[in-house]
């Protein structure tokens, strides 16, 4: 029986063995980072395909062996985690859920955990643990500080004690939830805030132009924009299509994101300020009303995140992003409408900032608090709305991408958003390998501030 308060300088005859199932870019960051601090005994495994690869790859990682496939992996291991998509988690755990060890402790890392919970109770025998987890941040991001959900779903608690000593080597932060409880959080702290970057990458790419290398959309709270859009093309697909179309909560969100992009740009060509502006305030005071003054803002200075510009650049002003003077305005449709869908779902993005927020999360409701919590800004972006037509065509490029991921969510098919996230990132894959490295300097800089 593995010791609640292991540890990896404890003699290596005493380690738990870690199983892991699925080795893509998690089980990946997930294998390296427990190597790294000292466990001795890592069982990893992926699709017996990539078994001979796999070996090479990890041949001279410490602490690392390969096997064959889940069922060696499953015999052998005292804690095991399942790192596979979401979509698959039925197929997998039923193919291997078997063979898991007496007393084993098991866990899953998908994002969505209403099919892995299925799975688990379905397919798992009834003498072995139930501790799932679920990091809130990608592969390239570093876990510490990071939360990293921890889910008792059948397990006492010394089951839970030894989760927390294999993974305290993170430097993340537990937060404790239910499968419910889990999947209600990230469904208001990532689907949503995905669907306005995804949204914003297809209007872009529908009128096959780089804004940002145009003079347009550059500096301040354009350049968050920006990477964090270039940031998620840049991944997988299927990161994003299990939290949206796997979550029933996301797709409620998601559906009431594209209403509210609608809603305020029917106002915009109305050109009904007055309609705009009480609509706009009466959101601000929902989501932003009750914030403690007190707390520090999220955002950076503009100054500063002119550093992370993408493509070369584009003097304004003299000759910095943003210049001595304000940015361009600009209505920031896709801030509007992110703060309206939080105010008529009655979402509270800062409970969930300080429960579990990702690093997209966590610039998201910085700049949106940047933007509201000013009324001269909020106000210049309210009558460029109205006014200014400069950015309308974009606005309604936006508005019909809204609706086309909402309408693409409410289908259900994995292969449809596939198809159109694909088609999408086809078109900014050039421009992805430089936005990774700004995107992480960024996400660094804010998380220090």
């Amino acid at each position: 029986m593995v010791r609640t308060n292991i540890s990896p300088n404890d003699p290596p005859e005493e380690h738990p063995t870690i199983g892991l199932i699925g080795m893509g870019a998690m089980g990946a960051m997930y294998a390296m980072q427990l190597s790294k601090a000292g466990w001795k005994k890592i069982s990893v495994c992926d699709l017996p395909d990539k078994f001979d690869s796999l070996k090479l790859q990890y041949a001279d990682v410490p602490g690392i062996t390969v096997h064959p496939d889940g069922h060696a992996v499953s015999r052998i291991s005292d804690f095991i985690m399942y790192s596979v998509e979401a979509e698959y988690i039925d197929r997998v755990v039923a193919q291997y859920g078997p063979s898991t060890k007496v007393g084993a402790i098991v866990s899953g890392q998908t994002s969505v955990k209403a099919p892995e919970k299925h799975a688990f109770e379905k397919y798992l025998p009834p003498d072995v643990h139930i501790v799932s987890l679920h990091s809130l941040h990608g592969p390239t991001v570093s876990p510490e500080g990071q939360p990293l959900v921890l889910i008792q779903h059948r397990a006492p608690d010394s089951s839970l004690h030894v989760v927390e000593s294999i993974f305290r080597c993170f430097g993340s932060r537990f937060v404790y939830l239910t499968y419910e409880d889990h999947d209600l959080v990230t469904a208001n702290v990532q689907a949503v805030t995905h669907a306005a970057f995804l949204t914003m990458g297809t209007a872009w790419a529908s009128q096959r132009a780089y804004p940002w290398e145009q003079g347009q959309y550059v500096g301040g709270i354009e350049t968050v924009k920006v990477n964090i859009m270039l940031r998620i093309y840049a991944n997988k697909w299927h990161v994003y299509a299990g939290l949206a179309i796997l979550n029933p909560s996301a797709r409620i969100q998601i559906d009431q994101y594209a209403s509210s992009a609608s809603a305020l740009f029917k106002l915009m060509l109305a050109g009904d300020e007055h309609a705009l502006r009480t609509r706009i305030y009466d959101a601000r005071e929902q989501v932003f009303g009750t914030v403690n003054a007190h707390r520090a803002p999220i955002f950076l200075t503009e100054d500063v995140l002119d550093q992370f510009t993408i493509g070369g650049h584009p003097k304004l002003n003299n000759g910095s992003p943003t210049g001595s003077s304000a940015p361009p305005s600009n209505s920031h449709l896709a801030l509007l409408a992110m703060v309206d869908c939080w105010a008529h779902l009655r979402i509270q993005p800062f409970d969930h900032l300080d429960l579990a927020a990702t690093p997209i999360f966590r610039m998201w409701i910085g700049v949106a608090e940047y933007l509201f919590r000013s009324p001269k800004r909020l106000d210049s972006a309210i009558r460029s709305a109205v006014y200014d037509v400069t950015h309308r065509s974009d606005d309604l490029e936006f508005v019909i991408a809204a609706r086309g991921w909402s309408q693409c969510v409410s289908f259900g098919s994995l292969e449809l958003y596939k198809r159109r996230f694909l088609e999408t990132a086809s078109f900014f894959e050039s421009r992805f390998e430089e936005a990774s490295a700004i995107g992480s300097e960024m996400i660094k800089a804010i998380s220090q501030s």
